[in-house]
């Protein structure tokens, strides 16, 4: 197996922030749905909802406001970021040619050679 980051293979779609967000909510979505996906593993994406939903904080936002709001937008990001992270390569690989129909090119390995020849 080789040593491949998940999130090299996330890329944003033609810059646009919006459609890069709805392409990793229906990943994630679809990895948790996911046999293959460790279990403990699909806890990380439901603890960063609980975290945003309870009324824990870390930093309470009637204290700090604007800090209040970006620590649950941290704790967020960084739940689901390392959710793509330990959720196997091939899975992530598979689901991601499925939602945008584009494979990514391997370094090596999947080159197959040959010769054209054109037939009259």
């Amino acid at each position: 197996m080789t040593d491949q980051y998940n999130s090299k293979k996330i890329t944003t779609v033609d810059g646009n922030i919006l459609k890069d967000l709805i392409l990793r909510a229906r990943l994630i979505m679809r990895l948790m749905n996911d046999s293959r996906v460790n279990g403990l593993v699909k806890l990380l994406p439901l603890g960063s909802l609980a975290y945003l939903i309870f009324p824990i904080d870390l930093i309470p936002g009637g204290l700090m406001t604007v800090i209040g709001a970006a620590d649950d937008v941290a704790v967020m990001w960084f739940g689901f970021t390392l959710f793509l992270e330990l959720c196997p390569a091939e899975v992530v690989e598979e689901h991601l040619v499925q939602l945008t129909g584009k494979i990514t090119p391997t370094p090596e390995g999947d080159i197959v050679e040959g010769e054209i020849t054109e037939v009259e």
